[in-house]
């Protein structure tokens, strides 16, 4: 059963860890194309951000958003593998913040492609979400072994 366990975790981070490997390649002064594919997206939703809410969103460089994702893949990724609930979170970060921003179904009408293509990869995010949910789950309700107190041995004479 270990190695199944293993071998699912390596195969659900290979899905994090090629896109960190990939962004990371291509990353140039400017981001790459992360960047350049992100920026439009970013700017709609800071702009409802602050429509809404009312509150000015601050200014952050997508370079830097796009080099904190991916070390947040990467890190979250290669912790995963090896069991960590650390792992785990960081990726669950990861998703809470891009899933959101990047796949915008919300911003077109129904009837459009785009929205399709666009709610079947945020459901498919929320579904990556709910592993890492149930995976955290399992690993917090197993219990840790704990050290059996050995009893005195009583002295015979």
């Amino acid at each position: 059963m270990g190695f199944v366990s293993f071998a699912g975790r390596v195969l659900f981070a290979s899905v994090f860890l090629l896109s960190a490997y990939q962004e990371f390649s291509e990353f140039g002064a400017d981001g790459g194309p992360a960047a350049k594919a992100l920026r439009p997206k970013y700017n709609v939703f800071t702009k409802n951000i602050s429509a809404h809410l009312g509150v000015a969103v601050p200014h952050v460089e997508l370079k830097h958003i796009v080099a904190a994702t991916i070390g947040l893949k990467g890190l979250g990724g290669l912790l995963f593998i090896l069991s960590s609930s650390f792992g785990a979170y960081l990726l669950l970060i990861y998703l809470a913040f891009i899933t959101p921003v990047v796949y915008d179904f919300y911003n077109y009408n129904m009837e459009k492609s785009e929205f399709v293509q666009l709610f079947m990869k945020f459901t498919q995010n929320l579904a990556l979400f709910g592993a890492l949910l149930f995976f955290l789950g399992m690993k917090n309700s197993i219990p840790k072994r704990q050290a059996k107190k050995k009893a005195p041995k009583s002295k015979t004479n």
